[in-house]
């Protein structure tokens, strides 16, 4: 077995979810991210915005969509790597490496503002790609307990000067601001695909194929006829592939 997939999958809730991302493609949303190993306080969050991904086999899918959701889309790794999407790097606990990270923003700090403040960007922007091997995300409010090293996870974490690269616990939980900075993202930050970049396109079960078909047919109408039968040949059911793994 493969330890990883030569795709990268992207998993959500429902339908509407899915059909929102071939029309409009993923939008950067900001999570809450557990950053209590990187020596802060207890229970501190910070948000970064993000697309989450993974490469995990399609034979470890199962745990995978039960968690995040059964309905998904594989897209190459050749569009990941063009559109800047990296591997999640782990950390496992107060390290070498973690106080090497430490060690730098700390001579950051003695820099001169302006460029303290740009050097400071750089180091958030390895942090929105760090996590720790396991530890807690906040799902509907509340914390849950996680390996995220089984993830295997890579993102795409926007570069734009009018996206905020982080927002603080209290920025996040005001809904009026936060509202505000999806706005941005969804204005300056969209992830883009074409239908050549699409490897699988998962749907729960083999009831729900003619839907996904039926939306392809008649909301992507824009793409060539050969880009839609491309699409629709990708189309599979977890229910299908659970038999056969």
């Amino acid at each position: 077995m493969r330890p990883r997939s030569n795709s990268l999958f992207h998993f959500t809730k429902n339908m509407d979810h899915l059909k929102a991302i071939f029309k409009e493609g993923f939008w950067p949303r900001y999570c809450l991210e557990d950053v209590r190993w990187q020596g802060r306080q207890a229970n501190e969050f910070i948000a970064f915005p993000m697309v989450c991904f993974c490469d995990i086999p399609i034979s470890r899918l199962e745990e995978h969509v039960g968690f995040y959701g059964s309905f998904g889309v594989g897209l190459t790794k050749e569009w990941g790597a063009k559109n800047n999407l990296n591997p999640v790097m782990y950390f496992a606990g107060d390290n070498p490496l973690h106080g090497a990270v430490k060690n730098l923003t700390n001579a950051i700090f003695k820099l001169e503002d302006g460029e303290k403040q740009k050097r400071l960007r750089d180091v958030r922007f390895i942090l929105a790609h760090s996590k720790p091997t396991a530890g807690q995300m906040i799902v509907s409010g509340k914390p849950v307990e996680k390996e995220f090293y089984q993830e295997s996870e890579w993102r795409y974490v926007p570069q734009h000067d009018e996206v905020a690269l982080h927002l603080r616990r209290n920025e996040y939980d005001d809904e009026a601001q936060l509202a505000a900075r999806h706005d941005k993202t969804s204005e300056f930050a969209r992830l883009k695909f074409l239908p050549s970049d699409v490897r699988y396109i998962f749907v729960p079960r083999d009831s729900d194929v003619p839907g996904i078909m039926n939306f392809l047919q008649a909301d992507l109408d824009f793409y060539p006829n050969a880009d839609l039968k491309l699409l629709m040949s990708r189309v599979t059911s977890l229910e299908s592939v659970s038999v056969d793994v």
